[in-house]
């Protein structure tokens, strides 16, 4: 037996989602069911799978519906998610993904593309230009990116008098609304300066801050579901009991009360300014989250909570919150470090979640800049220590090398893993490596490349010759 609808059908559609995959389905999604169970209105929302059709192929024979399990370190709990009204894959059908973003009922466009979705530039934040999706949608009506179809979309609206969707973006990016809307404004004036005058007064583009641990899903998940239940979900979602999502208040004022569901109520924080959430969640989780990750798979560790169960990688971590990165930023009104440090570090620990550093370490090009290059930029500027992150990036330099410290194969997945791993074996020592690997302007800009040049190739050295736990400890 399939899990089927047990609350009758989905709400009508107020939001279209790109990028249908296991992080939104385990948050945005929960959020925006509780919170038109508790307030009301037409707050259905039609998935967009911008690449494959697994997702779609997954759900559609359960009409949408899926598990939420809650993995907690004292067991799990489940809830039935019913709020998706469909999926479309973008290249199988460009045009009904533009129609549906172009109805007048949809009045937010949520994203959850990753870094590498938005086709810019990571150090400059600006649109790549030259990136192969992005050169065709300068002139194929039909898009192949995200920026893309929220352009194309856009335009429509505009040819047919209604006003702009909120552009809601629910990635892990610096200064998320502000990006995106640049990114949107420059492909758009570059397509039709007309649309980027009208969007630049109307359109908006919040900036949000986002929060909860989801590992991927595995077969092993799906089949111990089915025993539990009974009945055969194809496509659950697995998620730690924690969840945090802080919000600009800032929707398309056309809409008046109907701009955005009841977010609210249901515990989303919404704010006039989310930087201070957004720096302390990308600098405290992400920040590292990726060190982790990369450190943790070349200490042999599968898991982050494997990772942080290793006493040293644990104090390592311990003392990246308090001396590298708390100092870095300013924390959010009220908000006490050390105890957000301390739960973060719970979470980490927490057993229930199998979240693997191979995982975590994907599309590290991409990450670095938002997650690690800028406190490291702005502990520089006050002249302050970081041998943590130099060590972190080090790390990276060595995993994009393609073996692991004991000569096993790495599968490095990554927009420039070719780039990289060619600059990598193209160097005879590690000297060689990281200079090649700093001179990546997609990166690392040319000023800051030349400031931690010694330092990691001093980290990359001590790595390559004394692994993880010798050169961990011998930074305390």
């Amino acid at each position: 037996m399939r899990v089927s609808r047990q609350r009758g059908p989905a709400p009508k559609a107020g939001i279209v989602h790109l990028g249908l995959g296991a992080f939104f389905r385990a948050f945005g999604a929960v959020y925006i069911e509780e919170a038109t169970e508790k307030s009301g209105g037409d707050w259905g929302i039609i998935g967009v799978s911008l690449q494959s059709p697994t997702t779609r192929d997954l759900l559609a024979p359960q009409d949408f519906v899926y598990t939420a399990q809650e993995l907690g370190p004292d067991g799990s709990r489940l809830r039935q998610i019913e709020i998706l009204r469909d999926v479309l894959v973008a290249p199988e059908s460009p045009e009904a993904v533009l129609a549906a973003m172009a109805d007048p009922a949809i009045r937010i466009v949520t994203l959850t593309v990753t870094e590498k979705g938005y086709c810019h530039d990571p150090a400059s934040g600006t649109l790549n230009m030259e990136h192969p999706a992005i050169r065709h949608d300068l002139t194929g009506d039909l898009p192949q990116s995200a920026p893309g179809y929220l352009v194309r979309a856009l335009q429509r609206r505009k040819a047919a008098g209604l006003p702009p969707f909120t552009v809601l973006t629910c990635d892990n990016l610096p200064d998320n609304g502000r990006l995106v809307k640049g990114i949107v404004l420059e492909l758009a004036r570059r397509i039709d300066p007309d649309l980027a005058d009208w969007l630049e007064t109307e359109g908006r583009f919040p900036a949000t801050m986002v929060d909860r641990i989801v590992p991927a899903t595995k077969p092993e998940d799906v089949e111990a579901l089915a025993a539990r239940t009974g009945y055969l979900d194809a496509a659950p979602v697995m998620h730690e009991p924690f969840r945090q999502w802080v919000v600009e208040d800032d929707f398309v004022p056309a809409y008046g009360k109907d701009a955005c569901p009841d977010l609210g109520a249901v515990g989303v924080e919404l704010v006039d300014n989310v930087t201070a959430h957004e720096h302390m969640k990308l600098r405290m989780l992400n920040g590292t989250h990726s060190p982790l990750a990369y450190l943790g798979y070349l200490a042999g560790h599968e898991t982050i909570a494997e990772t942080v169960a290793d006493p040293v990688l644990a104090a390592y971590v311990k003392r990246l919150w308090t001396d590298e990165i708390i100092p870095s930023f300013t924390a959010p009104p009220g908000v006490n470090m050390a105890a957000y440090a301390d739960a973060l570090f719970n979470r980490y620990a927490n057993p229930g979640i199998r979240h693997r550093t191979w995982q975590i370490a994907m599309d590290g090009s991409q990450k670095l800049p938002q997650r690690i290059l800028g406190t490291l930029r702005d502990n520089l500027a006050q002249d302050r220590a970081c041998p943590g992150l130099l060590t972190a990036i080090a790390a990276w330099m060595i995993y994009v090398g393609g073996t692991d410290l004991d000569g096993r194969p790495i599968d490095v997945r990554d927009p420039l893993a070719d780039r990289l791993r060619t600059l990598s074996d193209g160097a005879s020592d590690a000297q060689g490596r990281v200079a090649a690997l700093l001179g990546v302007r997609d990166i690392f800009d040319a000023g800051l490349a030349d400031a931690i040049r010694p330092e990691v190739t001093a980290a990359y050295e001590r790595l390559a010759t004394g692994g993880v736990h010798r050169t961990l400890e011998a930074l305390t």
